[in-house]
């Protein structure tokens, strides 16, 4: 594989938000371009972004060889926000605008039925894509997203729990626990948005091999969800409004241990980095397959809260 790039080491990024509720465009152009300390502490609509930032010396703050140059939010004001807060130069009317001005494009936003819409313009131009998590929640989308890579179009999503650092130890390593046989995770606000980081997560310390999905008691700001895994464990996942934080359980035949997620810093400059050695390598650091198996069981999690609970195999 080769550069996405031309010039890897200065790659200008263009910046796509905002939804209710996601902050990204605040934190992940700061972790870039790094941020006006007085103003996000007084001034974020999401109080936690600068919670987190503010922890990090400010001389460690950025991405060697990267920026955010050019932001893009459905109002105006918002990028104008963002610009002023995480230092990004250049505000757009338009996403279009970005176009030969940036050399990749996040797409910031969390409302997985939004990116189809917003990705099309730059996949149809050749312009790589970070996609904010979930790629998608319906099946249509997914076998768009399916289309476009069997095309040849650079883009990768992930959530940013995948690169936990309290995580990481478990990928693939868990004999001390021997067998896996329940995992447990709670998770706030709702499946639709924050299922997926549970899932991926989870993902990476049990591998592909799900089996089947139930989102056995959806209800308006909760839902609990079971996953069968062809491992042999039993996996619930407990979305909730009003859950403060992520707490992970595994438990195997021979042991159990359990993960509190605490640096989100962490987690969102590592994905971010390893987007910029996607540009730079053109190697994904995610196999797509993976990806779409992680968008089968959003999707799945969706379509079984709609049928009552009924499950859903995965194939």
């Amino acid at each position: 594989m080769s550069s996405l790039v031309k010039d890897p080491m200065n790659i200008r990024l263009g910046m796509i938000g905002m939804t209710e509720g996601n902050g990204h465009p605040y934190s992940w152009s700061a972790i870039y371009n790094n941020y006006n300390k007085e103003r996000m502490t007084a001034e974020c609509p999401f109080p936690g972004i600068p919670a987190y930032l503010n922890k990090v010396p400010s001389d460690e703050i950025g991405i060697p060889g990267a920026k955010v140059t050019h932001v893009y939010c459905d109002q105006k004001s918002d990028a104008e926000h963002v610009s002023a807060l995480s230092l990004v130069p250049n505000v757009v009317n338009r996403p279009e605008e970005m176009l030969g001005e940036v050399d990749a494009v996040i797409i910031g936003t969390d409302i997985g039925s939004q990116h189809v819409r917003r990705a099309r313009f730059f996949i149809e131009n050749g312009v790589p894509l970070l996609i904010d998590k979930p790629l998608c929640d319906n099946r249509a989308d997914l076998e768009q997203f399916i289309a476009w890579d069997k095309a040849g179009a650079k883009f990768i999503s992930a959530s940013s729990m995948r690169f936990g650092k309290e995580f990481k130890p478990y990928h693939q390593n868990y004999h001390e626990l021997g067998e896996m046989r329940y995992i447990t995770m709670t998770m706030p606000k709702k499946w639709e948005t924050y299922g997926i980081h549970a899932l991926e997560t989870i993902y990476p310390i049990v591998g592909p091999g799900f089996v089947s999905v139930e989102n056995i008691d959806p209800q308006p700001g909760k839902n609990l969800v079971h996953l069968v895994h062809s491992c042999g464990a039993d996996v619930l996942i407990a979305n909730r409004k009003d859950i403060f934080w992520s707490r992970l359980m595994l438990v195997g035949n021979a042991g159990e241990a359990e993960i509190k997620f605490q640096d989100s810093y962490n987690s969102f400059r590592d994905l971010q980095c390893a987007f910029v050695e996607y540009l730079r390598t053109g190697v994904r650091p995610i196999p797509f397959e993976e990806t779409v198996e992680l968008m089968k069981l959003v999707i799945a999690g969706i379509e079984s809260g709609k049928e009552g609970g009924k499950r859903i195999a995965i194939n």
